[in-house]
């Protein structure tokens, strides 16, 4: 019997390390995580919204502002946290030249001790540009 209460508190401890995890992980979401986030997301998306029909026509780079709307709220959705308030801005969205402005704003939980709550806000906002090199048609003589 005396085994079977070690594997009782075992776990209990279990329950509550994963717990005190979860708490911790919540309120130490920084500035450099949202911002890379941001970033990779934002690359990405624009990769996925390139008109390569346009592109293989008139040799210029074109993106589809849907199609990066989608695949950058799609992704962003599946990397978010639960336990926090986004807010998705975005600013100048260019199909040709093909631009993009973001801004994520997060509102986490407040965190109360001892009555005084403290919630911590953070603003990110990336510009990005596709470039590349334009369709050149070769005259040989």
């Amino acid at each position: 019997m005396k085994n079977a209460y070690w594997a009782y508190w075992l776990i209990l401890l279990g329950i509550f390390i994963v717990v005190i995890m979860m708490l911790v992980q919540n309120l130490t979401t920084s500035s450099t995580q949202d911002y890379y986030l941001l970033k990779e997301l934002t690359e990405a998306s624009m990769v996925d919204a390139i008109d390569y029909s346009y592109y293989r026509k008139f040799g210029e780079i074109r993106i589809n502002k849907e199609k990066f709307y989608e695949s950058f709220i799609r992704r962003f959705s599946e990397t978010a946290s639960l336990s926090t308030v986004y807010t998705l801005s975005f600013y100048g969205v260019y199909e040709a030249p093909p631009k993009a402005s973001i801004e994520i704003k997060s509102q986490s939980n407040a965190l109360t001790i001892v009555g005084d709550a403290t919630q911590f806000d953070m603003v990110e906002r990336i510009d990005a540009i596709v470039e590349g090199n334009p369709l050149t048609t070769s005259t040989e003589e």
